[in-house]
């Protein structure tokens, strides 16, 4: 199987442990080829603030919570997302013994997104308006061709949230919405979100399986943290993917339960 796995930055601390790899490394090595995508806005914020630049975020009318990325905002999201974020990952995943290679969507082209010039956005007392856009993309195309090289090499692959702009400028990608897109231009069995709660929750419980639809109904009801992992999967599922599973990180054994088990929420066509 070829298996998308997005890293939340919730879980980052849990991602680099031995217990995580340990599991990633049991899935790697049944012969499952397994790309990795990792967020980590949460180490951005703190490192920005350290740096002078408090973090500014925006909701959009559908109810997503992005970074808004301003020209100094990218600087420092390049320097920790592709750099420390990334590399910090690759060197626990190769300490467990696995082939780990990082990049980021700007290298190779992989991944090419259109540049916001202005944001619709909900502001603090409900009202809708625009705003300047900033260093922040809407992903238009994933080139899976450096990936598949890596893949079939038997490495995996580590990636980090950047896409290239039309003018060659680094942005900021959403995370979750990146790992729809390569899981679709990879033709991914599978795409599974690890987050730090069980699954979609709706009205106090986690919900174990969602079709299409259902996951449709149920995206004005949840949390902005949760509404771009459902949506992504909706995305994903659009692409060919054939089922999703957003599930907890923090399991003993989070891989093998969200692939064998009945962890989290699956969410199919059907």
């Amino acid at each position: 199987m070829r298996i998308v796995v997005k890293l939340g930055g919730s879980i980052f601390e849990r991602a680099a442990s031995k217990p995580f790899i340990e599991d990633v490394k049991t899935i790697y090595d049944q012969g499952h080829r397994l790309v990795l995508i990792h967020g980590g806005g949460r180490i951005v914020s703190e490192v920005s603030k350290r740096m002078g630049k408090e973090p500014r975020f925006v909701v959009s009318p559908k109810g997503f919570r992005s970074r808004y990325t301003d020209e100094e905002d990218i600087q420092i999201y390049s320097m920790v997302m592709a750099g420390k974020v990334n590399k910090s990952l690759v060197s626990a995943f190769l300490s467990g013994g696995l082939p780990a290679v990082g990049l980021s969507g700007l290298d190779g082209a992989t991944v090419k997104a259109r540049r916001k010039r202005e944001l619709l956005i909900v502001d603090e007392n409900g009202r809708r308006r625009i705003i300047d856009g900033d260093y922040s993309g809407k992903i238009e195309e994933v080139d899976p061709s450096l990936i598949n090289l890596l893949l079939g090499e038997g490495y995996l692959p580590i990636v980090s949230p950047m896409a290239l702009g039309e003018h060659y400028e680094p942005l900021n990608v959403d995370g979750d919405r990146l790992a729809a897109h390569v899981a679709g231009a990879l033709k991914a069995d599978a795409l599974v979100i690890f987050t730090d709660v069980e699954g979609v929750i709706l009205d106090g419980r986690t919900i174990g399986k969602l079709t299409y639809m259902e996951a449709e109904e149920v995206l004005p009801r949840i949390g902005h943290g949760m509404t771009t992992k459902v949506y992504a999967a909706l995305e994903a599922l659009d692409m060919g993917v054939k089922e999703v599973r957003i599930s907890s990180g923090l399991r003993d054994k989070p891989l093998t339960e969200a692939l064998t088990g009945d962890a989290g929420t699956l969410i199919t066509h059907a």
